[in-house]
């Protein structure tokens, strides 16, 4: 078997039980990897350097399709409400039909952290069938030092064969796509979907699992840190500005999608970013803008002027959730450690389509739980026949595709580390102002950026505050540079008694979803509760 580029003399893969096969390469930096995904026709090169690959016909996560064995280990402590189960048996058959399949191939071998903190990182080999893919996870985990890969011993390992199709009958699944997740024994699968963003969600589904009994808090968030050293953390679903409003050149950017928060602060899980792409300019995001002119990034299913070879971030024919790829440190501003100190701001992100919530309300810790277990946004109404209305998405936690564990858990670590570390706790709306959509227009950005800011620089905490007599929401009446009307939504309706429907129509989809939660909280992050505030009137 050939290997290249490896700093490792000890066949990992071999003893891990992949034989016969083509070859296997070991860490290849970027200057490799471009060379092997041209010469495998697996991608092609842009203007500035970057490299672009479409991922057929997922080009997105599959979570229909994904796994986790239920074995002694999970029964009792994996939330099976929320994660599929796989027993060991198909698991097994699963494992040793990958290695068949392995079986003549030319296998892209990394081995990585995720995790920029070294008491709580994970050692993670992944083993890929795509030389791009390779790059793409090389990109997006922390590379360790070349003196750290002698020896290297790997806590998990991913395999990733996207040529592989399951058997639901065979495999215990559901269709030919599977990703499939071994918690005791820590391997994970994945097969028949070329979306390389699988790879990075299953390790930090994996970090989901283990850091909370090391008394971690994972999560799904950006961060910075302010010159004086105050770190603030940003969840957010796709949509609501978490990348966007966390690289702010006034700022340090830690990490733009996935942290832990323990004992000594803030960590970075990643090495790198993994950026939407689709109406990306120059103008508006032009740091990130300028790494798709950069060699060393990745694109997926970025369309391309089929002469020049220039992105059109317009162009969402392949699909809306086009993608950039890259290193950390293409960000001019960005964290050279991972590291941050324990936030002193948590800000929730939401895009409120139906246009009710304000653009910025202090949270007590009562509701700072009652909203991050709801992770609440709102997807504008498409074009479809008949669809009118603004679509409320809850995604508990702000990210319940990555949950093994009960999202109460996460819900009460949070709580303790907010009363813990005193942090002050803001819900942002980046939706909709004077209407929903259709009616409304978009909260103007430098509305968002200058609310921000004061709720960073602490000035935020001296404002005069009124209560939503929706949300009971504690919301600021006046801030320097600010429209008094924009902080009070109503006030920006042409139609009061339209605007009172519409908050009342949010209020009982808020009722609806937190039922699934309420035995899992105490009194007070019950009465956080819309509804509450509206049967105390």
């Amino acid at each position: 078997m050939h290997q290249t580029g490896t700093f490792n003399h000890a066949y990992p893969v071999e003893a891990f039980g992949l034989r016969n096969l083509k070859s296997a390469a070991y860490n290849l930096d970027a200057a490799r990897l471009y060379e092997e995904s041209i010469r495998r026709d697996e991608a092609v090169i842009v203007p500035g350097g970057a490299i672009v690959a479409e991922t057929g016909i997922h080009t997105g996560r599959s979570p229909k399709d994904k796994f986790t064995v239920r074995d002694a280990l999970t029964d009792k402590a994996v939330w099976w409400g929320n994660n599929n189960a796989m027993s060991p048996e198909h698991f097994e058959v699963l494992l040793a039909d990958f290695k068949k399949a392995a079986e003549g191939k030319e296998l892209f071998v990394q081995d990585l952290y995720g995790g920029a903190d070294p008491a709580f990182r994970v050692k993670t080999r992944v083993i890929c069938e795509f030389a791009w893919h390779s790059l793409f996870i090389r990109n997006l985990l922390i590379r360790p030092k070349r003196e750290e890969l002698a020896g290297f011993t790997a806590d998990m390992t991913i395999i990733d064969l996207p040529s592989f199709r399951a058997d639901p009958a065979r495999h215990g699944c559901k269709s030919e796509t599977v990703i499939a997740m071994d918690l005791t024994r820590k391997i994970v699968l994945i097969g028949g979907t070329s979306y390389a963003g699988e790879m990075k969600k299953s390790v930090f589904t994996y970090l989901n699992w283990t850091l909370p009994g090391a008394g971690v808090m994972p999560m799904h968030c950006s961060a910075n840190i302010g010159k004086d050293g105050d770190t603030a953390v940003f969840f957010g679903l796709s949509g609501t500005g978490k990348t966007t409003l966390s690289q702010d050149p006034n700022r340090i950017l830690i990490g733009d999608d996935e942290h832990g928060w323990g004992d000594d602060g803030v960590f970075n899980f990643e090495g790198g970013c993994y950026a939407k792409a689709i109406k990306l300019s120059r103008e508006a995001e032009p740091e990130i803008y300028a790494t798709s002119e950069r060699f060393g990034t990745v694109m997926e299913n970025v369309v391309l002027d089929p002469v020049t070879r220039i992105p059109d971030f317009d162009d969402e024919s392949k699909t809306e959730n086009t993608r950039i790829a890259y290193p950390i440190d293409f960000i001019s501003n960005s964290s050279d450690t991972g590291l941050g100190g324990h936030p002193k701001n948590i800000v929730m992100l939401t895009c409120d389509a139906f246009g009710v919530l304000p653009p910025i309300a202090k949270l007590n810790p009562a509701q700072a739980m009652y909203h991050f277990l709801s992770g609440y946004t709102a997807l504008v109404a498409g074009t479809e026949k008949g669809v009118t209305e603004p679509v409320a998405t809850f995604s508990t936690c702000f990210g319940h595709p990555f949950l093994p564990r009960h999202a109460s858990e996460y819900g009460n670590l949070l709580r303790e580390l907010i009363a813990k570390h005193k942090v002050d706790c803001w819900l942002v709306n980046t939706g909709w102002t004077g209407g929903k959509s259709g009616v409304g227009r978009r909260m103007p950005i430098r509305v968002t950026r200058a609310l921000l800011t004061a709720a960073l620089d602490g000035s935020l905490n001296k404002a005069d505050f009124r209560t939503d007599p929706y949300f009971g929401l504690a919301v600021p009446t006046s801030v320097p540079g600010v429209e008094p009307h924009i902080l009070n939504p109503v006030k920006t309706w042409a139609s009061k008694a339209e605007f009172a429907a519409t908050a009342k129509h949010l209020v009982d989809m808020f009722t609806r979803n937190f039922v699934n939660f309420e035995e899992h909280v105490d009194k007070n992050v019950r009465d956080a509760a819309p509804v509450s505030q509206l049967a105390a009137e």
